[in-house]
């Protein structure tokens, strides 16, 4: 392998969030923190190295996103996932929430129904809260294998005329399903027969393991392209969470000039000039680099499964196809809420997210970030392994 990811730089005297706020979130600092998603592994040289290189003109100030950066995003869509971009379709955005508020906003009013498939990333129901819309809840069922799936009957039993919007997870944060075509394609159906529009998340995209392969909502037909938003970026990719960057694509010119009515009242402009350069140069040059960090990753949740084999399953993650962030199943430890968040951090000294925060339906379940260092994820296991030998003695 070219590139190293057994050890990251120390994070711990930063302003790195998952750090800050360990005090407020699991009440002490004596916790290592895999919550947060963002990973503890070093954003790539090649990125680093194009923000330096900036650095040597003196003048930082205000300027237009380079056409260059999204005719990298442009070419990376089109040859990992097959989906054809203009450079008019793209929109720069600093965030996904940001451009998801903005998606409610335009394509909703106050009052109307706004479909989420709950156990869901929470700022999805945050948002709906914040501006005053109903959420709908489509809640996903688990099937005998721990993988999850869509309820289609539920979800068409619910739709009525005054629901307007789809905030659909691919792929889904936090049950790591990468939707098949198949699954979509029922969504679809239902979202045209009742003229939803759809705002797909797709910023784990990259982030897909093998066999699974990862379906834009927008390729289903030229009729999704028509309904859809799609938000995607290099953030969760690259970690670069902290350039606040990411774009939003939106083929259809109808919809594009709805949603710009949302977009302009804000003023979002162009982002930071050096979040621009790292964008293209983690497109133009980061290949190669994903791709051996996926092969880590998938060892870290390897690593993972097998420490939850050895207590038996007591806790165990679902199944995972994509993203860096496990599922945890806790409920064989046969304790409430409270108690499974207590476990976490008072024995095994970790602090993950809460089940709950991801709604009802997170009851009993962790989600535990697994993007870590390989020096780190042995720790992370250590801990586990201590934490569940000694609940077994109790």
């Amino acid at each position: 392998m070219r590139y190293d990811f057994s050890t990251h730089s120390d994070r711990e005297n930063s302003r790195a969030e998952k750090y800050t706020l360990r005090e407020e979130l699991f009440g002490t600092e004596d916790v290592l923190p895999a919550w947060v998603a963002d990973m503890n592994i070093n954003t790539p040289e090649f990125v680093l190295d194009a923000v330096k290189k900036r650095l040597e003109h003196p003048i930082i100030g205000y300027e237009t996103m380079p056409q260059s950066a999204f005719e990298a995003q442009i070419e990376w869509m089109k040859r990992e996932h097959g989906i054809s971009y203009e450079l008019e379709d793209l929109l720069y955005s600093h965030s996904v929430v940001a451009s998801m508020d903005l998606a409610i906003d335009a394509f909703s009013e106050i009052g109307d129904k706004v479909i989420v498939q709950t156990p869901i990333y929470p700022p999805f129901l945050a948002s709906l809260r914040e501006q005053k819309r109903e959420v709908l809840k489509n809640p996903l069922k688990q099937g005998s294998d721990g993988r999850y799936l869509f309820d289609i009957e539920d979800l068409r039993a619910k739709i009525d005329d005054k629901t307007k919007l789809l905030l659909l997870c691919s792929p889904h944060n936090p049950v790591g399903r990468v939707w098949r075509r198949e699954e979509l394609e029922e969504i679809l159906e239902l979202c045209l027969e009742h003229n939803i529009v759809v705002f797909s998340d797709e910023i784990h995209s990259d982030l897909v393991y093998a066999p699974n392969r990862h379906i834009p909502f927008v390729t289903l037909s030229q009729k999704a392209r028509d309904i859809t938003i799609t938000a995607i970026g290099v953030g969760k990719t690259f970690n670069m969470a902290g350039f606040a960057m990411s774009s939003v694509a939106i083929a259809n010119k109808a919809l594009r000039e709805r949603f710009l009515q949302s977009y302009r009242r804000v003023h979002i402009g162009h982002g930071s000039v050096l979040s621009q350069v790292a964008f293209e140069a983690a497109y133009r040059e980061g290949r190669e680099w994903l791709e051996e960090l996926k092969v880590h990753l998938f060892g870290n949740y390897e690593l993972l499964e097998e420490v939850c084999k050895k207590h038996n399953n007591i806790i165990k993650p679902v199944p995972i196809e994509a993203t860096y962030l496990a599922w945890v199943d806790c409920r064989g430890l046969g304790l409430n809420n409270r108690a499974i968040k207590d476990f976490f951090i008072q024995d095994a000294k970790l602090g993950l997210n809460n089940g709950l925060s991801f709604s009802k339906e997170g009851s009993g379940f962790m989600r535990l970030n697994f993007g870590v260092s390989r020096d780190e994820m042995q720790e992370i296991v250590r801990r586990i392994d201590r934490a569940l030998s000694e609940f077994k003695d109790e």
